[in-house]
């Protein structure tokens, strides 16, 4: 795990490091506004002060252009050209060049207006992805610094974050951000949880409730004890999965980085030749070769083409951060779009995690009220799961005190009023009657636990529980269905509970009593049998398979291992987070196949009327660069898609 404090230093490294770093503070604006001002005098000189005006134009343009041109287009060409020990060109030396033999030819006026709509341009498209950044990369401001640590005397003393350890006791008060994962001692409050999984309702928190560093705490106080180290609290985790996604891109977009130097080095070879040999070929002057080489070396620079993907993929994990989905990459994303199998874990990811009561039937020769009193007295006294499900769903009129025995492999058992009461397993008892057989061979049927109630040994009662599907668990189902997507349980359950599970969310699959070192060879089957294979798990036991899958998808309540190896992870138990991710996935490989194909069209057009004649230096770049605007507003759409 990295710390917090190397976290930032390291998404600062990153930024730095960008093919198309443009961090240089202000400076470049201001060199462009000087070059600005020095054009629009040498505009209004008249032609009896050419020299002057000429020398004006060359000075706003090398000013205007200092960075884009030379800094990124010379200065990475160099800095790429020397580290690969090959010729790397940056697509930006195309406009240098035109700009240099617009201004070779004379015509100095031309060569500084094509390098104040580039650079201008260009200025506003690092403004755009940048503020698909700037979304992402306000979580790292959100990181708290300072706690309240409480002192063996009770006093209370400011901290660093990264000095606590895991036992201390903090003090939180109303208003404060929460410093660290922990639980809370004393107090209650409500807090404000959206950094960490995207709801916007504050949640109620008291005693022996769990918070987590980042959040917002409401109007109450509280103290609170460290359960995780800082570099392992949840938030933390978000911060590496953001971390990790600025490297990782789409495949579109990774074609298209290897492609541009391979595609600038041709332009340059092309309009060389061409240059040379128009003369001979179509008698054509040097001076008419050489513009018409200029304008088509305008014409066909990729800055469209290699916008088409940064906007769109950065707009995209922006706008889902925002609803509780991060992803370590947009690759992931990219091929989440196009998932033909989906696999599910069942347990806390399809359903609540948690047994509920579905059914209970008790005999009508004892008072109702009375029998639910005797079985919460006895199960008050179990700390099994089952036990919980049935405090939840029964209400006791009256608090019984009964001790209790609690025998493996027969349950719990306990005497009141002179007679002996028991709750176990169906097969621990003899001599049921055929109303009970039936019901609990329905109920099993169905994927239910079914556990017996006995009074001296005979059956007068009988309760189903069952881990439940989750709220949105059937609406995801049907959505992936209708996508045309096959959708499979995967499950350490036995057959008939996992049939019984799949069958009331309509899956196209199930397979059960799965070990979990067998549920990744079974993603390998998904994936040969119908391709691109997502998996959806929340446990160590999905681990292997949430690895082995095309995109891993973590539940964010699921184990830390979990979260760890997947590729998404969902901060809410909640799937309609998937399906979300899912339809705005579809919609960014939709725009940056619209943006790739619309950037070619313009250059292809461009190249066209260039060859012809029907266009020049200015109009070229006009054109060029009101596309790449284009492409890139047309990405920052998915910023805010529904």
């Amino acid at each position: 795990m990295i710390e917090m404090k190397e976290i930032q230093e390291q998404h600062s490294h990153e930024n730095n490091s960008h093919d198309h770093d443009h961090d240089h503070g202000k400076m470049p604006i201001i060199l462009y506004f000087i070059g600005l001002a020095l054009a629009l005098i040498a505009f209004f000189l008249s032609k009896e002060y050419q020299i002057l005006q000429n020398i004006l134009f060359l000075i706003a343009t090398i000013s205007a252009g200092y960075h884009v041109i030379v800094l990124e287009g010379l200065g990475e060409t160099i800095h790429n050209s020397k580290s690969q020990k090959r010729f790397i060109p940056n697509s930006h030396i195309l406009m240098g060049l035109a700009a240099i033999g617009a201004s070779l030819m004379g015509n100095f006026g031309e060569g500084a207006l094509l390098i104040f709509i580039f650079s201008g341009a260009h200025f506003l498209e690092d403004y755009a992805e940048g503020r698909s950044r700037r979304e992402i990369t306000k979580l790292l401001e959100m990181n708290p610094t300072t706690a309240r640590l409480i002192l063996p005397d009770g006093s209370t003393k400011n901290v660093e974050v990264n000095e606590l350890k895991v036992g201390n006791h903090l003090q939180v008060l109303n208003g404060d951000q929460v410093p660290i994962d922990g639980i809370i001692l004393s107090g209650s409050t409500s807090i404000d949880e959206s950094s960490i999984n995207g709801e916007s309702i504050p949640k109620e928190k008291s005693k022996g409730d769990e918070v987590f560093g980042s959040t917002i705490n409401g109007t109450g106080t509280f103290t609170m004890e460290v359960t995780k180290e800082n570099k392992d609290t949840v938030f933390s985790k978000i911060l590496q999965l953001v971390n990790q996604n600025q490297d990782n891109q789409t495949k579109a977009a990774s074609i298209i980085q290897k492609f541009e130097p391979k595609y600038v080095t041709f332009v340059l070879v092309a309009i060389s030749l061409f240059i040379l040999l128009t003369p001979f070929l179509l008698d054509w002057t040097w001076s008419q070769s050489f513009y018409r080489g200029l304008v088509l070396l305008v014409a066909a620079s990729p800055c469209a083409l290699a916008a088409a993907t940064v906007s769109a993929t950065l707009s995209t994990t922006s706008n889902l951060a925002k609803k509780g989905v991060l992803s370590k990459g947009s690759s992931y994303l990219s091929q989440l779009a196009d998932i033909q199998a989906i696999a599910f874990d069942k347990t806390g990811t399809l359903t609540k995690g948690k047994p509920e009561i579905t059914n209970h039937y008790f005999t009508d020769s004892m008072d109702e009220e009375e029998i639910i009193d005797i079985v919460v007295a006895l199960e008050k006294n179990s700390n099994h799961p089952l036990a919980d499900a049935i405090l939840r769903k029964f209400e006791p009129k009256n608090q019984l005190s009964i001790e209790v025995e609690n025998q493996i492999g027969k349950g719990l058992s306990g005497d009141y009023n002179g007679r002996k009461y028991r709750i176990g397993k169906p097969t621990s008892f003899d001599d049921v009657s055929d109303e009970y057989v039936r019901l609990n061979n329905q109920w099993a049927s169905e994927g239910k636990t079914v556990v017996y109630l006995a009074v001296d040994e005979e059956v007068i009662g009988l309760i189903a529980l069952m881990d439940v599907p989750s709220k949105y668990a059937k609406e995801t189902i049907e959505y992936f269905k209708k996508q045309g997507i096959h959708t499979t349980l995967i499950t350490g359950d036995s057959e008939m509970t996992g049939k019984a599970v799949a069958s009331k969310l309509g899956i196209d699959e199930v397979i059960a009593n799965v070990m979990p070192d067998k549920k990744s060879k079974i993603i390998d089957k998904q994936k040969e049998k119908y391709g691109v294979t997502a998996m959806v798990g929340d446990g160590v036991n999905d681990a292997p398979a949430l690895v082995n899958a095309d995109v891993g998808i973590a539940m964010g309540d699921g184990t830390d291992v979990a979260v760890e190896v997947s590729d998404l992870v969902l901060m809410q138990n909640n799937l309609t987070k998937l399906t979300q991710s899912h339809k705005i996935s579809t919609k960014m490989n939709r725009l940056i196949w619209q943006n790739i194909i619309f950037s070619m069209a313009v250059v292809a057009f461009l190249i066209i009327v260039s060859l012809v004649g029907l266009t020049d230096i200015a109009i070229s770049v006009i054109v060029h660069e009101g596309s790449t605007l284009v492409v890139i507003l047309n990405g920052l759409r998915l910023l805010n898609s529904k």
